[in-house]
């Protein structure tokens, strides 16, 4: 019995040993695995952030495009406006001036000729002798 017994120790001490073998085996394979996925997780975060940064880089290149493009055009169109407005200015006092000087002109013309027949009238009055 004695034999049985050193037997059954000597099994339950390798059993021991073989589990605690499988346990840093296994601890040893999902440490490894860990590291693993992790260095594989940083480098494919490493090449999203650098794609989503050549990504921006790209867009805002194009918003400030679009922007300067945007202002080049708008800058146009009001510079094409100014002047329409400036020739319509221009015109328009032009016409102004214009039609003040017609109608000085024909303010004179009915004065002169309102003087001139006052004159006449007054002459030939005093021409007449009293009846």
């Amino acid at each position: 019995m004695k034999q049985d017994a050193k037997t059954a120790g000597q099994d339950t001490k390798d059993a021991a040993k073989d589990a605690g073998h499988h346990v840093k085996s296994g601890t040893t394979k999902a440490a490894h695995a860990t590291e693993h996925g992790t260095a594989k997780a940083a480098h494919a975060t490493e090449h999203g952030t650098e794609k989503a940064a050549h990504a921006t880089e790209r867009e805002t290149k194009k918003a400030a495009h679009a922007t300067e493009k945007g202002t080049k055009d708008a800058a146009h169109a009001t510079e094409k406006d100014s002047k329409k407005a400036a020739n319509a200015t221009e015109k328009g006092t032009k016409d102004a001036a214009h039609a003040t000087s017609k109608g000085t002109k024909k303010a004179w013309e009915k004065t002169k000729s309102t003087t001139t027949g006052a004159a006449h009238g007054a002459k030939d009055g005093a021409e007449k002798k009293p009846d």
